[in-house]
């Protein structure tokens, strides 16, 4: 039996009141990830006070980002008593009392306390590996959970989890396969729908593939699927569950089957002991592709060029626990030296929020000599390959391993290098996830400047971190059309959408201009590293007429204190120069005078609210990867007030989905619409990108 979410979080926290407050490390961040590794495999905790109940694991169901529940549920018994530690199940024994909740980069830690008797860790960990492609390639996620005796005495403990059909469908109605089985020292239940609909989806959840939810296989270790409150009343009552497996295969939502794993760990004392769960969709097929060629390809899913199925890829990922958390300790730390380096605490509350949402909206395929990454729009559209969308994501790729950003751009230069977009600009995307057939009748959204600029940048961007000069060769025809398309449009662009499509269009916007003259800047660049000196020179000489006309078109000098507008000519207009990074991360040096980052550093404190610069004068929403963009270039001190205050808004928001990169500077709620779990919080890490 299902319960609402609200009435859920009503109940686990009124009926069902936990004793202890938690505390939350380094922030209580709108929504705590959980299982966060792929588009499909991205589940949240909802905490804020729009919809969730405060960051605690107990009492809540965790939600899939576009807030589908996807059951999962956590029971332990300590001397016999049983307590909720995860989930809100129908009649839910009384919850633990979470003390506290951490986050780093690849981990989300509940620490509880059972009947005052035993100590609760529970750790969801979704590894984060950019330089090891077959790790990175697995569609898994991690929970371990830890006992121990607080009170001096030792107890008879046993733990259990479950997780329900709900991950197999968006559709509660879809018919649904299981399984069970034992391999290499890892039991496992598999589910699966029965109607399996290769590149479909259903309220964002794929149709197709086939989900693993594994424990060890080993004494203490029972197992049993069924009917929800049958096999969770069978743990409450005997401490273990029936080794057996519901022969019924039917709905989602038809007597909700579950498929659960029980522990008995015997007598407990202050030593810890542990169990281990592990869960994972597995698709042969990722992506539908028009690339090479006059037709749709089907892309594998790249973990298939290191196992040979769905089974092996699952027992290795469960028996690499040890070195896959070694390697998320190392980004860990990684990410906390630097940020802390860099900006102090307030920064790596913010980056390290952002690494596993980014990396979450990833699909890796391809294969091991020839990888390719697909990037999906989580929550604004659903795109695949959005341009602007890969481009604001880039800090972090480039910070982690800039190949990266290679295998995000290849699609895009493979479908429009082979004839299958008319238009002479760059493309903005490659169509609906996870279908990439593009656009042959250009009829994408029209971003023209936007993309050109955006395509031209990040092309230089990965060839200068990974002295790839021949990428630059071997793209360079059609890099020099869409210079062509800046040439002629950049420094008076016409009415347009720029990236920030949802304010709608506008003629002659200051911002976008910059972004493509620095694109020219940057082609001129690519021109001499690909030994084209005819081109360097005349790309190199039209950037450095449009820098100079547009300081005149785009700066109001006579305000106080002076600054650039929105659009040309409107002086009482203002926004965010976000575009200005670009000179910087590229190390373009005083291509854009100096004179212009220190203008925009007086400026930004003066029209400052509660939790944010607005993004421009239209509104007071604001963007938080634009923010970091600013922020990274700006003065020290100006640059620490965008930190302050988006790290204070993520602590306070009412906001309940996962982390939105678009919010009221004012209110700090949702703006109207809610962006959730993009990857554009890539761009928080702006300042450690640069060069």
């Amino acid at each position: 039996m299902r319960l609402s979410t609200s009435v859920a979080a009503l109940l686990g926290f009124s009926a069902e009141l936990a004793s202890a407050v938690s505390t939350f490390s380094p922030a209580r961040p709108p929504s705590l990830p959980l299982a966060v590794k792929s588009p499909y495999l991205n589940s949240w905790l909802s905490a804020g006070s729009d919809g969730g109940n405060g960051g605690y694991l107990a009492g809540e169901w965790a939600t899939f980002w576009n807030q589908q529940i996807t059951g999962w549920v956590g029971l332990i018994r300590v001397d016999g008593v049983a307590y909720t530690w995860m989930g809100a199940p129908k009649d839910w024994p009384q919850v633990v009392d979470q003390t506290e909740f951490s986050y780093t980069s690849t981990r989300s830690t509940f620490v509880s306390t059972v009947g005052g008797k035993v100590g609760l860790n529970v750790t969801f960990m979704s590894p984060v590996t950019p330089n090891d492609l077959r790790r990175q390639s697995l569609p898994f996620t991690y929970l371990d959970v830890a006992v121990q005796s607080i009170d001096g005495a030792t107890h008879d403990v046993e733990v259990y989890a479950d997780v329900s059909g709900e991950w197999a469908s968006g559709d509660p109605t879809a018919l649904i396969n299981w399984d069970f089985g034992t391999s290499n020292g890892v039991a496992y239940h598999t589910f699966a729908r029965q109607d399996q609909q290769e590149f479909a989806e259903v309220n964002q959840q794929a149709s197709w593939g086939t989900w693993y939810w594994s424990s060890a296989e080993g004494d203490g270790v029972t197992y049993q699927s069924g009917i929800d409150v049958d096999v969770r009343n069978n743990f409450i009552q005997n401490g273990a569950l029936a080794n057996a497996k519901d022969s019924n295969f039917r709905a989602v939502n038809d007597n909700w089957p579950v498929f659960a794993f029980a522990k008995g760990f015997g007598s407990v004392g202050s030593s810890s002991v542990s169990t281990l769960y592990s869960l994972g969709l597995t698709q042969d097929n990722a992506i539908s592709f028009l690339g090479e060629g006059s037709g749709m390809t089907t892309v594998p899913s790249l973990w298939k060029s290191y196992f040979s199925n769905g089974l092996d890829a699952m027992t290795f990922f469960y028996n690499d626990f040890g070195e896959a958390s070694s390697l998320a300790t190392e980004l860990d730390n990684k990410v906390a030296s630097d940020s802390l380096a860099a900006a102090g605490q307030n920064y790596l509350t913010i980056t390290s929020l952002s690494v596993r949402q980014t990396f979450g909206a990833l699909q890796f395929t391809g294969t091991d000599s020839a990888p390719l990454v697909f990037l999906k729009e989580i929550s604004s559209n659903s795109d695949i390959q959005t341009v602007d969308v890969i481009y604001p994501a880039i800090p972090l790729i480039l910070y982690s391993n800039p190949k990266l950003l290679a295998y995000l751009l290849d699609p895009l230069f493979q479908n429009q290098e082979n004839g299958h977009y008319p238009n002479t600009n760059a493309i903005h995307d490659l169509g609906t996830f996870p279908i990439a057939k593009g656009y042959p009748d250009g009829s994408d959204e029209p971003m023209p400047l936007e993309e050109c600029g955006n395509m031209i940048i990040m092309t230089l961007a990965y060839a200068q971190r990974a002295s790839d000069t021949a990428y630059l060769a071997t793209h360079y025809p059609i890099l020099k059309q869409w210079a062509g398309y800046l040439v002629d449009e950049a420094l008076i662009p016409a009415n347009q959408l720029s990236t920030d499509d949802f304010a709608g269009t506008l003629a002659n916007q200051t911002n976008l201009a910059l972004k493509g003259i620095i694109g020219l800047r940057a082609m001129s660049e690519i021109a001499k590293l690909t030994g084209n000196a005819d081109d360097e020179k005349t790309y190199g000489d039209t950037a450095t007429s449009y820098i100079a006309q547009w300081q005149g078109l785009g700066i109001n000098q006579d305000a106080s204190p002076p600054h650039t507008t929105l659009s040309y000519g409107d002086g009482a207009s203002h926004g965010l120069l976000y575009n200005l990074y670009a000179n910087s991360l590229l190390g373009f040096g005083d291509f854009v005078p100096r004179a212009v980052y220190d203008m925009q550093s007086t400026f930004y404190p003066t029209v400052a609210l509660e939790y944010g610069v607005p993004l421009d004068t239209r509104h007071t929403q604001t963007k938080s990867d634009w923010e970091m963009f600013a922020a990274a270039i700006a003065s020290a001190d100006t640059r620490d007030i965008f930190i302050q205050k988006l790290a204070n808004w993520i602590n306070v928001t009412p906001t309940n989905r996962p982390l939105t990169d678009l919010y009221d500077a004012a209110s700090g709620d949702y703006p109207g619409l809610q962006f959730t779990a993009r990857p554009v919080v890539g761009g928080h890490f702006a300042l450690l990108a640069l060069p």
